[in-house]
């Protein structure tokens, strides 16, 4: 193989594949990206075998081939690379390494065989759709930061896609919940996507499709089936495995009779929970919110530092309430919210809150309030 390309294009297609391997692997192959050069273009992939990312860039191919190299190591190389340069990779005739050639600097990298790369088969799709990256990046901006990293419940740990009949509009909804809290995000489905299976897209895939829908003119091709999901992205190609489980009936935990209607800004509340917060100790995390005719008072207590209170003007004409929350996940849900008013919609101090967004219905969230 001996192909010559610009660095720049380089290095943005390696940015997108190396990052699926792990740094620590027990099967070398996995430690390693596949090249192969052919016609006009070098193909890049790498996988974990439960991800795997393509991506082709243009080069200029003298000799067509392919070729396993360390992932992070190459990228690391092409990083300290001069911009604007040109690398000239280039395999030995045995295979067993691959010079790296930019301007005065040369490297060589140990080779692995191609045939040991592993494939991720992906099988038959039975449901092909057609997404704007932007409904895609707000499914999962809205709802990802509540999956569960806990191992024992393996079921949560992802985002739960499926399609759902709202208001007599066909929605594709996006749920993720981890016990504690949960968020829910709809977009009108796209033509293709009626009776496809609910799925669970995993935590780690889904990481790495934020990073990947972040020019909103593109349009992303989704194939879907019971164990696997593809994503088409420009020139990249991501298949991922699906988590094997079957995720709760989240539809019992969405409270629909909480009367006591609380709106506030979400801005000043978001600063004034940030501020009361920072007595607060690292496990206890919890803010009381004590509400009265038009007025919020948020009280923090820490046995060890001492207390805090800070109070807003909200608005608010139900009885008085106290309630306690986690004052982390008050703070990852206002950051959500694209409007600058939020409603919350609360019931008792023990029962499950309601937050929703005054810009829209496209989202809302379910918070499980905290002894204090």
């Amino acid at each position: 193989m001996r192909i010559t390309l610009e660095r720049s294009n380089l290095l943005k297609s390696l940015n997108h594949v190396h990052r699926v391997v792990e740094r620590r692997n027990t099967i070398p192959i996995l430690s390693n990206v596949l090249l192969r050069a052919d016609g006009e273009t070098l193909a890049m992939k790498a996988t974990d075998l439960d991800l795997e990312i393509t991506e082709a860039t243009p080069a200029s191919v003298g000799q067509a081939g392919a070729t396993t190299v360390p992932a992070h190591l190459l990228y690391d190389i092409v990083r300290k690379l001069s911009d604007g340069s040109e690398v000239a990779l280039a395999t030995n005739p045995d295979g067993g390494t691959m010079t790296v050639t930019s301007g005065r600097s040369k490297f060589s990298l140990q080779c692995l065989p191609e045939a040991d790369f592993p494939d991720l088969t992906a099988g038959t799709f039975t449901h092909t759709f057609k997404l704007k990256a932007t409904d895609l990046k707000m499914l999962i901006d809205r709802t990802q930061f509540a999956i569960s990293t806990e191992e024992t419940r393996y079921y949560l740990n992802g985002i739960f896609i499926h399609t759902i009949e709202s208001k007599g509009q066909l929605k594709l909804r996006a749920v993720a919940t981890d016990g504690h809290r949960l968020a829910r995000a709809d977009v009108e489905a796209p033509s293709g996507s009626e009776g496809m299976p609910g799925i669970i897209i995993p935590r780690k895939t889904v990481g790495e499709l934020q990073k990947l829908v972040d020019n909103p003119d593109l349009i992303v091709t989704v194939e879907v089936s019971d164990a696997k999901i593809r994503f088409t992205i420009g020139s990249i190609v991501m298949t991922s495995k699906l988590i094997d489980g079957t995720f709760p009936d989240y539809q019992r935990v969405i409270p629909a009779n909480n009367d006591k209607e609380l709106k506030i800004d979400c801005e000043s509340f978001a600063k004034a929970v940030d501020r009361v917060s920072t007595i607060s100790s690292e496990r206890g995390r919890a803010v009381k919110l004590a509400l009265n005719d038009g007025q919020l008072t948020l009280t923090v207590n820490n046995p060890d530092s001492g207390s805090a209170t800070e109070e807003l003007a909200v608005g608010y004409e139900s009885d008085a309430l106290e309630i306690g929350f986690n004052a982390k996940y008050l703070l990852d849900i206002t950051a959500q919210l694209s409007g600058s008013e939020a409603v919350f919609l609360l019931a008792d101090s023990g029962s499950p809150t309601l937050v929703r967004d005054m810009a829209g219905d496209d989202a809302l969230y379910v918070l499980m309030p905290m002894r204090v």
